[in-house]
């Protein structure tokens, strides 16, 4: 781990529009650390030298300066942020809720690339795209006291919502594939979201989304 740059209050390094940093942003949000964890942002179209020499060494966002230490990747980073910190805890107690929450956590990297591999080779929605959600339509029936993957809001649908929220407007737009319809775990999912400040206060708009992914995918 690198060492922190300067004492000082604690500082969360992202990018606005990266959705791994929003997922960080959103835990700080929802725990009410908005005046324990700073903001930092940082412009990944043209990265200070500073960050990558003084701060976090690979160079990417999030990270969190906390203490004298500086960690990174969000998966870990919401978990460290929901433990180290006071605030309403985002894991419940209960041991099979729990368990479910870590299997929901280490399927969000493959969630993600199963979702944006069609997109990035220009391909057509996939059968894994499809069996990638409809996994997350099942998830979503597993606990029936919430709308969310463990009922109550927690870290599985942090996990989750910073990616749906793009790529909902990305098949939206750019295969015409709804991604919700006939989904109504998970239409419902996106409805309840969007129902929580800590998750608005950090969405960018669909259109802007829109246009960085065409422009990063090469779309006219």
């Amino acid at each position: 781990m690198a060492m922190a740059a300067a004492a000082g209050p604690d500082r969360l390094y992202i990018c606005y529009f990266c959705p791994f940093a929003q997922r960080a942003w959103v835990t700080r949000n929802f725990k009410g650390l908005q005046d324990k964890i700073k903001l930092v942002a940082i412009d990944l179209q043209d990265k200070p030298a500073w960050y990558k020499e003084k701060v976090y060494p690979q160079g990417t966002v999030p990270s969190l300066e906390h203490g004298n230490e500086v960690r990174g990747e969000s998966l870990d980073l919401i978990r460290y942020i929901d433990c180290n910190f006071d605030g309403p805890a985002l894991l419940p107690e209960d041991a099979a809720k729990r368990q479910f929450a870590d299997e929901l956590i280490a399927y969000a990297d493959a969630f993600t690339k199963a979702l944006y591999s069609p997109l990035m080779s220009h391909a057509d929605v996939s059968d894994e795209v499809v069996a990638a959600l409809d996994k997350l339509e099942a998830a979503l029936s597993k606990f029936n006291d919430g709308p969310f993957f463990l009922g109550q809001f927690s870290l599985a649908d942090i996990a989750y919502v910073t990616i749906l929220e793009r790529v909902q407007i990305y098949y939206s737009h750019l295969r015409t594939y709804d991604i919700a319809k006939g989904r109504p775990n998970l239409e419902k999912f996106v409805d309840e979201m969007n129902k929580i400040e800590a998750y608005t206060l950090t969405k960018n708009d669909p259109l802007f989304l829109l246009d960085l992914a065409k422009n990063h995918l090469k779309i006219a």
